[in-house]
Formats: structure tokens, C-alpha cells, sequence
């Protein structure tokens, strides 16, 4: 008696192939770990500043307040800016913010200026 399996190969019929289907599992469980893991590795190490105020202190400085939120137990350096009406840099001040065993950190700064200045604001944070 002839098994399904004799007749199959007899006619050149194969089973369903699963090994395609297996790789394009796997292949698509790493993608995703993989995109998971870089999304949380980058929010890890970000850092935001908020400002919270600005007070023209002469035609010389700023006085620039600002809130630094991320990382926890290491270092952050922040560039400050003064601007005048249009826009234009007339001072800035790179200031290290030593880590610190809270989430955010409130800074206040003095920026020095060569100009007469109508607003200070925190231009970018990173972690040192």
C-alpha cells in the first residue's frame, strides 16, 4: 500500500514550507527589539530645559532662569543665550550643572552681553 508521502513525492507535491515564514518571524521580532531598544536608549539620556524667566539686569547682562529636566546622577551643560530685538546673539554662557539627586534642577545665570538685550533664553542641553 502506497503512503500519501510515496504518491507526493512520486508527483513532485512538497508539504507547505515553513521555514520562509519562520526566518520572516524572526527576522521581524528583531527589527522591532531592536527599534524598542534605540527609542528607549535615546529618551534615557535626553535632557530638556524649560525657561522661566528672563530679567534685563543693564545693557550689559541678563539674567536668564531655566528648569533642566533628565538625567539623574550625571552632569549637564547648557548654552545660554542673550538676544536683542532682532533676534541677533549678543551674549551667551555655557553653564555646567553639576548631578544632582533630582529629576529637575532650576538654574538662574547671568549672561554678560555686547549689546543692549531684550530677552534671554537656553538654547540647547546635553549631558556632559
Amino acid at each position: 500500500m502506497t503512503t500519501a508521502r510515496d504518491l507526493d513525492a512520486r508527483y513532485g507535491r512538497t508539504g507547505p514550507r515553513r521555514l520562509p515564514w519562520i526566518i520572516a518571524g524572526a527576522v521581524a521580532l528583531l527589527l522591532v527589539g531592536a527599534f524598542s531598544w534605540m527609542t528607549v536608549a535615546q529618551s534615557m539620556g535626553s535632557v530638556d530645559a524649560d525657561d522661566l524667566g528672563f530679567e534685563l539686569v543693564d545693557e550689559h547682562s541678563v539674567n536668564v532662569s531655566f528648569q533642566v529636566t533628565g538625567v539623574q546622577g550625571k552632569d549637564v551643560v547648557c548654552a545660554v543665550e542673550a538676544l536683542d530685538e532682532e533676534f541677533g546673539v549678543v551674549g551667551w554662557k555655557i553653564v555646567e550643572i553639576p548631578a544632582g539627586d533630582s529629576h529637575s534642577q532650576a538654574r538662574s545665570v547671568t549672561v554678560p552681553t555686547v549689546a543692549e538685550a531684550t530677552t534671554g533664553l537656553v538654547n540647547t542641553c546635553w549631558v556632559a
